[in-house]
This record gives C-alpha cells, structure tokens and sequence, in this order.
C-alpha cells in the first residue's frame, strides 16, 4: 500500500509513467508469486508421491517411491524459511507454514516436506517403501 502511494506521489509530480508501470508490473509480480505459494498438495499418484504448489502451480516436484530409502519425522528451524528451496547440508525443503517435517531420503539426496499431519504422511510414505516392488 505505501508503494502504490509513493508511486502514485512521483507520478503526480514529475508525469513520468515509468515510476507507475514499474509498480504495477511489481504488483503483479508479487500477486503472482503470492498465489503459487497459498497452499502445499502432497499427492499419491501411484508410483511417486507429487508436491505441488498452488493453485497456481509453478512449483512442483515427483518423488518416485521405487527411489526412496528412508523416510523419518524431523522438524526445519527458522533458518530454514519457508517455501520451496535447497539449504546445503540438508537438501530440499517444500514448506508453507509451522516447523513439523518428514524427511524422505533419496539415496544420498534429502527432501523435507511440511506438513500437519507428520503421522499420517510418515506411515503412507513407510508402507509405501516398505511394500514389495513389481
């Protein structure tokens, strides 16, 4: 809000459009972004598991079951932000909101997800590793 008035304010002085056309592409921009990280689908669609931002979704990954290893209940810390995005060291974070975590083990690879419901997504996860491959 303070944005659109300053730029509303150097608009009205100098009548230079620049000013305005950048704030409203940089709104925009962040309506944008803002609509892709409203909301964390954690999804089953047989032979891998999809996380996927939404409802615009821009940001999306497939775990394939038949590369898991390990899978275990974990929590991220401040440092770690929320969103989507890789901390050396500990891999990959898709989170929106709260610190509870499952990790998945990819080989050497790590992927946490976010979630509020850890005992449900940690016991679908291990029955799905677990279960004998084809």
């Amino acid at each position: 809000m303070a944005t659109a008035v300053l730029l509303v304010v150097l608009w009205h002085r100098d009548r230079n459009p620049m000013p305005l056309l950048v704030g409203v592409a940089a709104a925009g921009t962040a309506l944008v972004v803002a609509e892709c990280f409203q909301s964390l689908f954690v999804q089953d669609e047989g032979d891998c598991l999809t996380l996927r931002f939404g409802p615009i979704p821009l940001f999306r990954k497939r775990l394939p079951y038949s590369e898991m290893t390990a899978v275990e209940a974990c929590r991220s810390t401040i440092l770690d932000g929320w969103g989507v995005h890789y901390t050396p060291g500990r891999g990959w974070i898709y989170n929106l909101w709260g610190f509870d975590c499952v990790k998945v083990q990819m080989g050497k690879k790590a992927v946490r997800i976010g979630t509020d419901d850890v005992g449900g997504l940690l016991a679908f996860l291990k029955a799905k590793i677990e279960s004998p491959k084809p």
